[in-house]
């Protein structure tokens, strides 16, 4: 399995002294959180995107890229990527570079967006949300596996011989996880094409999730990915600790009470009860969060939400010590045990590539010579089984009817 964090990269006030970070400062918070879940021994960093105050992270490709650089091993995600409001040629090429720049340590989730106003600024109609999910979503698919793709659709431009550079990384595409809170057409989505489904699973009751995994997992199935339990599940979760569960409950409080999201509504005591909330020791956490796989079957990620709401960046880094240093561990242990033989692992660029490869070299993309356009009919690449008429064999200067003739 996976352990990890994700954040929102929301700037909120702290109720204890009333302070509010600017830009500035919290995006250097993150930063430097994102390099203590290393430290610590987590797996993954998963950035949110967001394009509206009081929200921080509407790059999250550069930020992920700085971060890439800052580090070794740590897997680089999103929390998530908005499939309805970008344009999935600029995802493509986007994810692709940061699959490079990172060695491989990158994938992302794919989501829809739930901030109305968000849509029209990028010239799109949140009514749409769904139609714009499933159409965009099935062109990235295809940019990132041929080379030279035609299309056409209901909310772009069409594409003639259009190739996405660079080409993924080793010839395989960065991993994708489709991420909802309530949506059955996203599960039914992931598992159409194989890829994982991630379940927010920090604002509704576990009842609710378990159906939404559950068909995404007999949907798995049914298209011929493989058996329920080896389809690929992901988890949020949401914690906050201390040695004394009632010290962490304290602390707490005032953050949960008045947190943007869910403050003002029910108390700490009955959301806790609700949703995967866990306010109190490490053992408790340990506890609740090992038989999260009584619940949703095994899985392969858990991410969990700790430095949102206006917790001060020394209070998430001590969380982080106690995440990395005292809970992971026994989790880890703990959801290995009795864990089936057929479950997968979580998805690496290295188990991906030995997928596809077994023992052969993987693809290393290498261009044929420059035609100065990136409208070429046939693959560009030197690797591609060149036909009659091909790009691979047309002279210099053949894309604008200026071919050479042989002498």
């Amino acid at each position: 399995m996976q352990f990890g964090i994700f954040t929102v990269s929301d700037i909120t006030q702290d109720p204890t002294d009333g302070t509010t970070p600017s830009e500035a400062e919290r995006i250097r918070a993150t930063l430097r959180i994102a390099k203590h879940a290393e430290e610590v021994g987590l797996d993954v960093f998963a950035l949110g995107e967001h394009h509206n105050p009081p929200f921080w992270s509407s790059s999250p490709t550069t930020t992920l890229a700085y971060i890439a650089a800052q580090t070794e091993r740590l897997i680089l995600s999103t929390a998530t990527t908005l499939i309805t409001t970008n344009d999935p040629v600029k995802i493509a090429e986007d994810y692709a570079m940061l699959q490079h720049v990172s060695g491989g340590r990158t994938d992302l989730m794919i989501g829809r967006g739930n901030t109305g106003p968000v849509y029209p600024w990028f010239g799109k109609d949140i009514r749409q949300g769904l139609p714009l999910a499933i159409e965009n979503y099935n062109l990235l698919h295809r940019l990132w596996r041929g080379d030279v793709v035609d299309w056409e659709g209901q909310f772009r431009t069409p594409l003639q011989g259009f190739t996405s550079t660079p080409r993924p990384l080793d010839g395989v595409a960065p991993f994708v996880w489709h991420g909802s809170i309530r949506t059955p057409e996203i599960a039914e989505q992931a598992a159409y094409y194989g890829d994982g489904f991630f379940a927010n699973n920090i604002f509704w009751p576990k009842e609710h999730y378990q159906r939404l995994i559950q068909l995404y997992r007999q949907r798995y199935a049914h298209y011929g990915h493989g058996t329920p339990e080896q389809a690929i599940v992901g988890l949020g979760g949401q914690v906050f600790m201390a040695a004394k569960s009632q010290d962490a409950v304290k602390a707490f409080r005032p953050y949960f009470d008045n947190a943007p999201v869910y403050g003002h509504g029910p108390s700490l005591e009955d959301f806790s009860e609700m949703t995967p909330l866990t306010v109190g020791s490490p053992q408790q956490v340990i506890d609740r969060y090992a038989a999260m796989r009584d619940t949703y079957g095994d899985y392969q990620r858990q991410l969990f939400l700790m430095d949102h709401a206006g917790l001060p960046l020394k209070t998430v880094l001590e969380q982080l010590d106690i995440l990395g240093g005292e809970v992971v561990p026994v989790l880890r242990k703990e959801l290995q045990k009795n864990r089936a033989p057929e479950v997968p692992d979580a998805p690496t660029h290295a188990n991906l590539v030995a997928a596809a490869y077994g023992g052969e070299a993987p693809r290393q993309a290498v261009p044929g010579a420059n035609r100065g356009d990136n409208l070429v009919g046939t693959s560009p690449y030197q690797d591609a089984v060149p036909t009659a008429g091909s790009a691979a064999g047309a002279p210099a200067g053949a894309a604008f009817g200026l071919g050479r003739k042989e002498a």
